[in-house]
Order: structure tokens, then sequence, then C-alpha cells
């Protein structure tokens, strides 16, 4: 499935993408629900919720979508909806933990001319305040506060099992699915004596989305190509299997250190092509469209606006 969050009416929903039109999972699984006199409890209405009841809600989601392409336009209440009607929010709008993975693919370590070959994952945390969904502006903070906002895709894991100790061979089982994250930094800031958490936690510089694509459906993260466009030209092409080290090692490394919990996510680091090793640089500025792609998952675009 693709899992949305939407907003409708002033509403937050959950839906999930069938024959490009978007099901209302809440109010498919209700009708359902209607349809064979059940009176169980109604599905999570928002994706940290669903995602927490783990591999039975996501089934449950599964059968609502089911349910809503049989009926069509029968059902009593509106299952269904076209993408213009509704506004895409990031899918989970304020998620548990954001764990970013530095220097994981060679391709980047090899533009960096100060970096290092890590010898053990590297990571650093973005801040649930700093999210955005689709279309929404990228805020520039201003040249009084950093001269150098720069852009990076990263191919997102977005936990589903509580994880605590795992071993790698168990890694994959607890992944719910994946997203789009893009990691803007303020570079200036983030060099500046190494103050990493707050050159990359202004806000407004995590939009994700547009969507989550579940595990089942994207079966080989590992050789996923990505890109970056700002204004329509390719700033980073690169692929998944330039990854330096792998899911199950990023993620049971991390478990040795600290619990990671449904709606979590995790990073897994960008390719080459980054603004600030660019000659000459090149950084987002106000009027700017930045989009980033990753196959299998989608595209995520946002504007840069200039600060208030």
């Amino acid at each position: 499935m693709k899992l949305y969050t939407f907003q409708l009416d002033h509403h937050r929903r959950i839906g999930a993408e069938q024959n490009g039109r978007l099901i209302d999972i809440s109010a498919a699984h209700s009708a359902w629900l209607a349809s064979q006199g059940r009176e169980e409890l109604p599905l999570a209405a928002d994706m940290l919720s669903l995602l927490r009841e783990g591999e039975a809600g996501l089934e449950a989601a599964r059968q609502a979508v089911a349910f809503a392409a049989e009926a069509g336009s029968t059902s009593e209440a509106r299952l269904a909806y076209d993408f213009e009607e509704v506004r895409l929010l990031a899918p989970i709008p304020r998620p548990g933990k954001i764990l970013c993975s530095g220097i994981n693919y060679l391709s980047h370590k090899e533009e960096n001319p100060e970096a290092k070959l890590p010898e053990e994952p590297f990571f650093f945390s973005k801040l649930p305040s700093a999210v955005i969904g689709p279309g929404q502006p990228i805020i520039h903070p201003g040249p009084a506060l950093t001269q150098q906002v720069d852009y990076e895709v990263e191919f997102a894991v977005v936990i589903g099992r509580t994880m605590r100790q795992t071993p790698e061979a168990e890694v994959m089982d607890c992944i719910a699915g994946y997203t789009i994250l893009h990691d803007v930094s303020a570079r200036d800031v983030q060099f500046k004596d190494n103050q990493i958490t707050l050159g990359k936690n202004f806000d407004t510089f995590a939009p994700m989305g547009p969507c989550i694509v579940t595990r089942d459906e994207l079966p080989e993260p590992g050789n996923c190509r990505l890109r970056t466009l700002l204004n329509g030209m390719v700033m980073q092409d690169g692929s998944t299997k330039d990854w330096l080290f792998s899911l199950p090692r990023l993620l049971s490394f991390l478990t040795r250190v600290m619990t990671l919990e449904p709606g979590d996510i995790v990073t897994t680091g960008t390719p080459a092509g980054v603004g600030v090793f660019r000659q000459p640089k090149i950084f987002l500025q106000p009027g700017d469209v930045v989009a980033l792609e990753i196959e299998g998952i989608g595209r995520l675009e946002n504007p840069v606006e200039g600060s208030i």
C-alpha cells in the first residue's frame, strides 16, 4: 500500500492510493464493519496510531481498501477522493524520533574532501517540529541567520515494531515501510563549531512524503534510484546501491544504543551532488522549487520562500 495523511474540511485523515484515487481508510473500515454487522472498535484515525497497531492495523487498512474498491459508488458513505480534492500532509505529521545517517553513500564521501570513510554508522537528529508535508514552503531563515541553505534527498525508513538490541537478521521484519525525507541544512550554521543540531533543525527543514510505501511493495530498498531536482535541473542522481552500510546494519547498530518505536524515522544518507560541495556552490533561495524523487515511493516537491 501507499499510505497518506491528508486534510479535508479542516480534518486530518489517513488514506491509501487505489487506482489513482485516495481511499479514506477510516471511513472505508467503518463501512466494511457495518456491512458485516460487526461492532468492533474503529480503525486508528491517524498514521502514528495506525503504525502502533502493528501488522494488525495494516491488515485492517488493506481490508478497508479492498472493501472500498468493491463497494465503489454503492456505499452510502463517501470512501474515495481525487487527489486534487485534498491537501496532502506529511505522512506522519509529528513522528517520534528522526535519526539521520551521515556519510552513508560512497559518492557523498568522495565529494567531501574532509570526510573520512566511517568505520561505524554515524547519526544525528532532526526534530519533529521541523517536519512539513508536500507542497508546503521551506522557509529560508534569511541572510542574517544563514546564507547556505542546502538540499539532501534521503531514503527514509518508517519503523513498524519496537526494536531494542535487534539482530541484523531480524531488522527487516520490524520495518513498516519507506518514505522520502528532505534533509534541508544550513551549512554555515552546521559547520560553525560543529553545530549539527542547529544547522539541521530550523523550522520547515524536514519535508516528508508524499506517502509511506509499505515494506511488501518495495522488496529491494537497497536498489532504488533517487534524485534531487532544483528548478527542474538534476542536482543529485544516485542509487541506494551506493550505501556504505545496509539497512540491517544501520538499524541494528542504532538499537544497541536506543529503543526504536513504531512511527520513528531513520534515514540512510544522501548521494553526491549537494550544493555545498559543488564548484561553484549552489544553495536554495526564495523562489526556488526543489523536488525529490525516489523510485518506488514517488515525488516530494516544495517551494522555497523567504522568512517572514
